[in-house]
Parts: C-alpha cells; sequence; structure tokens
C-alpha cells in the first residue's frame, strides 16, 4: 500500500477512507453506483458483508458514521439480520469487504481490497438512523430501509487494506482520523475523459516512467491530490506506476495545472472532464 511517510502518494490510513467513500456512494456520472464506458456500465466497487453463522451476502450500500461505526444495509431477509437481533449488545462477528473497481474496462478492473473487521449489532431504530445518513449521503437504497432492507451496525475492530504492492494493517483510529481524497467523487470522469479524449497525453505522461518499463497498453488507474496512477497492460502481465504530482492539488485548478505540468504542456484549455 502507498507509503505513509511520502507525501508523494496518500497514506494507507486516507487510501481506505477514500475507497469507503468511493464504493459507498452514488457515482457523479450516472446517479448510480457505476459509470458509462461506451455504451455498458462499469461498476466502481463492491461490497461483501461475511459473519459468523450466515453466508456473504452483498451489502446494497454501506457508510462511515460520525461515530466511528460503518453502517451497512443489507436485505431484510439474509441471515445475518436475524443473528444479529440473536446475538444482543454482544454482537456477532463479521467482516465488510470492499472491492475497490476502476471505472474503466482494464483487463483486470481491481484497484485494492479492504477487509473492515469487526461486531455487527442490530439497530434498534433503523428508519431514524437511515434518515440521519441520507443528510450526508441520499442513496435511494436508504428508502428500502424498514421494508426491503435493515441497518446493521459494524464497531470496527481491524483494517486490512492490499493492492499490487501487497497488504498493510491499518489502525482503526487512524482511519478514522483521515480524510478521504478531495475527488474522490469525480476520479471516474477524470479518468474516463483522460482514456476517451486525451490518450496522446497520457502517454506523454507515461514518460515519467523509465523506458525499460514503458511496456504494453498505458490506461489511466486512479487519480488523487498527490498523483496519478497508471496500468501496463502486456503479455508479461500487468504493472502499476504513479507519477507524482509536483506539489499536492487542492481543487480543480490546481489539478489541472498539476496534469498539465506532468504533460509539460501548459494548453490553455486544461484537462478538466465533462460530467
Amino acid at each position: 500500500m502507498p507509503a505513509t511517510t511520502a507525501r508523494s502518494a496518500p497514506t494507507t490510513a486516507e487510501a481506505v477512507r477514500t475507497a469507503v467513500a468511493r464504493t459507498g456512494s452514488v457515482a457523479v456520472v450516472t446517479g448510480s453506483t457505476a459509470v458509462v464506458t461506451g455504451s455498458a456500465a462499469v461498476a466502481t466497487g463492491s461490497a461483501v458483508l461475511a459473519t459468523d453463522g450466515a453466508a456473504p451476502v452483498t451489502a446494497v450500500l454501506h457508510h462511515l458514521h460520525s461515530d466511528g461505526d460503518l453502517l451497512v444495509v443489507v436485505p431484510d431477509d439474509c441471515a445475518a439480520v436475524a443473528l444479529t437481533w440473536q446475538r444482543g449488545a454482544a454482537g456477532l462477528h463479521a467482516v465488510l469487504e470492499l472491492t475497490d473497481h476502476s471505472p474503466l474496462r482494464l483487463r483486470n478492473p481491481v484497484r485494492s481490497l479492504i477487509w473492515l473487521s469487526g461486531t455487527a449489532h442490530a439497530v434498534a431504530e433503523p428508519r431514524r438512523l437511515a434518515a440521519d445518513i441520507a443528510a450526508t449521503l441520499p442513496h435511494p437504497a436508504l428508502l428500502d430501509v424498514g421494508h426491503r432492507a435493515e441497518l446493521l451496525r459494524l464497531r470496527l475492530t481491524s483494517v486490512v487494506a492490499a493492492d499490487t504492492t501487497g497488504a498493510e494493517s491499518v489502525e482503526v483510529a487512524d482511519v478514522l482520523a483521515a480524510a478521504p481524497d478531495p475527488f474522490a467523487a469525480v476520479e471516474s470522469a477524470w479518468l474516463q475523459h483522460l482514456e476517451q479524449d486525451h490518450g496522446d497525453l497520457v502517454h506523454r505522461i507515461a514518460r515519467h516512467i523509465p523506458v525499460n518499463d514503458r511496456r504494453g497498453r498505458i490506461r489511466p488507474l486512479g487519480l488523487d491530490r498527490y498523483g496519478l496512477r497508471l496500468r501496463l497492460e502486456s503479455g508479461r502481465g500487468d504493472h502499476d506506476v504513479r507519477i507524482p504530482f509536483p506539489e499536492p492539488a487542492d481543487d480543480v485548478e490546481s489539478l489541472s495545472r498539476a496534469l498539465r505540468r506532468l504533460v509539460g504542456c501548459p494548453f490553455a484549455n486544461g484537462l478538466r472532464a465533462r460530467h
């Protein structure tokens, strides 16, 4: 995972917080949990809840609440719901596995995996809590809470994150203290814009990669305030490379400037993605 001491990349806690926000939110491009590439939708992430004594179930929605608990919406007829009520205050051991996908159609779309472990608990007033969540995350799945869906509370005890560089355990307190990347909500649109409209610029940015490592098809993989990640797809396998910005970007204008500086051409129109 990203080194926690180098500010040319997010800390692992920041990367986790960003992935949690991105896979749990509504995508900007289509107003759903998918973005459109060409004529088909590409999922930006998925979440599966595994609990003791119950089959894994796809989580419809997850949200890191201000009290530090992870709130998860699941179908109301899944076994996990009944088991949490049976266990009461003791809770039920559970793991929420998040899979962060690229919004582009890459050969291997998975960018990272995150395992959030803890104890799952039933929620006494789910509709009230759903309304509280909707104030900051207006997701249509919250309308089903109390009808076809149920809300569970996951009290976190451990977090593990993994990507192509390896796996790392992260302190829960560090994850809660971290802020998601400011561009998490628009990252998909920017990556699509680079892929579809600025392929030549992606290749110019790739000149920052040593020539011997610059093999195969070069695709935009990730974007954050610290830099751009590229995926190199070749016959020898896939290889990810981070190209850091000269300095962190704080808003859309500075992000556009940072990308232009990587290209080496301060063209007037910039790289602002169309929404």
